[in-house]
């Protein structure tokens, strides 16, 4: 097994921006995928059939980005595992290989679980969220398709994280880009030549995932300058009790984290629901900028979770909150270049999502909600790339839990005071929430760590 390149520690502005410009580009292509399919079924002829398509991914997402843990302690165990051999004039490569072999096995065992449980998913899930007749038949006819992706889109997650806890976030802009383009190019194959409808949506998906994570293996094999018999042998002292318990500690977590915000996300979907399918339509597209746009704060995002993971793997609490002052400082830069690019982009956005007029007219009168959403949200995943850097398994866990406290009885005086306007201040409500209780945690921290308040930027 060949070595890997040992380099410098660097913490500039531009090793920041060198990590982060590939991720922002590598997770445009997640939800670019999402909003084809939102406009290709946005242009349908029924109502009935957008918002459906808005439940199935809600529901879709509520089962499968719950164990998005896969992606964020791959990413912090591999920085950490990279941090640790910062003296050494080369990388040795097995600590990293057996980070993502266990991470897959993880994936697949997942993967299968949910694909047996799929008939019962879908049918509790969408009762969860108030379906009506017309949309949840449209949810189950996409997600009956949607879910043979699962288990490739779970170890997508592994490899994302695996790639970007090393900073090779090349590796994630090819592979994201590779998905996107075989999603968006097979869907438009199966619902215009094929004439698939809602199914054709769902398979395209499919099809570029499976796809995708062929392409991983080989990047991964790459990577690691070894053949794919060594990627894929599994080394029985890599699976040993001690160190499945770390990984499955740490997942446990970010589990509970990520369940609790998908709750809340899926919580915010049933009060459009029960506000009728109009609302769920309109909501589903305006969301849609919510997507785009943590997706690309997330590179920013990806910098901080990678740059702090290695400054702790090293114990140097200084650079550390070095990576947090100026990896706050980028993410708020481009929060608000993201807002100002969305109210000057909002009408061709919306007139290009649909063209069912209802839909069309409540959208915009909601668009101002969506457009400041960048601003919003960037402080809570510029803090949740810190604390998945630091693998603070118990600080994400206890974040999370308090936000629930929080979340759902404020979201419920909201809907009940405001109806409509009470679900927008419901999403703004949950994303500022998050932003104050991790930057509590994260300034208890400092006074722990007795780092002086002078931070260099």
């Amino acid at each position: 097994m060949s070595a890997v390149t040992s380099t410098a520690f660097d913490i500039s502005y531009r090793r920041i921006l060198a990590i982060a410009v590939p991720v922002i580009f590598a997770n445009l292509a997640i939800p670019m995928q999402s909003v084809i399919d939102t406009a290709i079924v946005g242009n349908m002829p029924e109502a009935a059939k957008l918002a459906g398509m808005g439940l199935a991914i809600q529901l879709f997402s509520l089962a499968l980005v719950s164990f998005n843990f896969l992606q964020y302690a791959s990413s912090g165990l591999s920085a950490q595992a990279l941090g640790r051999q910062a003296h050494t004039a080369t990388i040795d490569p097995a600590p990293l290989l057996s980070i993502l072999q266990r991470a897959l096995v993880l994936a697949i065992v997942i993967g299968v679980i949910l694909l047996v449980l799929k008939p019962w998913i879908i049918d509790i899930g969408l009762q969860l969220l108030s379906a009506n007749t017309d949309s949840g038949a449209a949810a189950k006819t996409y997600l009956d398709v949607r879910f043979w992706s699962v288990t490739a889109e779970l170890m997508n997650y592994a490899f994302l994280g695996w790639f970007a806890g090393q900073g090779k976030t090349r590796y994630m802009l090819y592979q994201q880009s590779f998905i996107a383009v075989i999603n968006i190019l097979a869907t438009l194959f199966f619902v215009y030549v094929l004439d698939m409808g809602l199914v054709g949506v769902a398979l395209g998906t499919v099809l570029a995932f499976w796809l995708g994570i062929g392409l991983a293996l080989w990047l991964s094999q790459r990577h690691l300058t070894i053949n794919a018999r060594a990627l894929l042998t599994l080394n029985g002292n890599d699976f040993t009790r001690e160190k499945m318990l770390r990984l499955f500690s740490l997942n446990k977590d970010i589990f509970i984290r990520t369940l609790i915000l998908t709750v809340s996300f899926a919580w915010i979907t049933r009060l459009s629901a029960q506000s009728g399918d109009l609302v769920l339509a309109a909501n589903a597209i305006l969301l849609q900028v919510l997507s785009i746009s943590a997706f690309a704060l997330d590179g920013v995002a990806v910098s901080a979770e990678t740059l702090s993971g290695q400054a702790y793997g090293r114990r140097n609490w200084r650079q550390f909150y070095q990576v947090v002052a100026r990896t706050g400082l980028v993410s708020y830069v481009l929060a608000a270049a993201l807002s100002l690019l969305w109210w000057l982009l909002m009408p061709h956005y919306l007139n290009a999502m649909t063209d069912i007029t209802d839909v069309l007219a409540l959208a915009r009168q909601y668009q101002h909600y969506a457009v400041l959403l960048p601003l919003v949200g960037v402080g809570a995943y510029w803090l949740d790339g810190i604390f998945f850097g630091l693998t603070a398994g118990r600080l994400i866990r206890y974040a999370a839990i308090i936000l629930a406290g929080l979340f759902f009885p404020l979201s419920f005086w909201l809907y009940q005071q405001f109806s409509v306007v009470g679900i927008w201040l419901s999403v703004w409500a949950l994303l500022l929430l998050r932003l104050l209780i991790l930057a509590v945690f994260l300034w208890l921290k400092r006074r722990t760590d007795n780092v002086s308040s002078t931070t260099a930027v």
